[in-house]
């Protein structure tokens, strides 16, 4: 997973730095940075996120992402079509959303699965 982690923050770091050239750049680069960083910390350093603190802050986090996508879930017909979200931001924004979503769940994934590892007794 830290390869996946790292990948993703990568992308979200891109995905960011990309709408600094947009009108309301600075909540989307804060919209897109914030994952990718907790991508970063997930590759990098686990622990932080594995803490009943760091877990509590993701899990909000990750629901309110799917506030997001619901929210900014695009109402143009065939939203996911190229020629569609090429023209369309709103169609664009909805999709960034339903990606910020994704990276959340599988930060949230990472860090529960390594925390539930940690937490198991020994089967002896």
């Amino acid at each position: 997973m830290r390869y996946v982690n790292m990948v993703l923050a990568l992308l979200m770091a891109l995905f960011a730095f990309v709408q600094l050239n947009d009108p309301d750049a600075a909540a989307w680069f804060f919209i897109y940075i914030v994952p990718g960083i907790l991508a970063a910390i997930a590759a990098f350093r686990l622990n932080i996120l594995t803490t009943p603190g760091g877990t509590a802050a993701l899990a909000a986090l990750t629901l309110a992402s799917f506030a997001g996508v619901a929210y900014y879930w695009p109402k143009t017909p065939g939203f996911w079509r190229q020629d569609v979200w090429w023209e369309t931001e709103t169609a664009r924004e909805g999709m960034g959303i339903m990606i910020v979503a994704i990276v959340l769940v599988v930060v949230f994934y990472t860090a529960w699965s390594a925390r539930r590892r940690v937490n198991v007794p020994d089967q002896a």
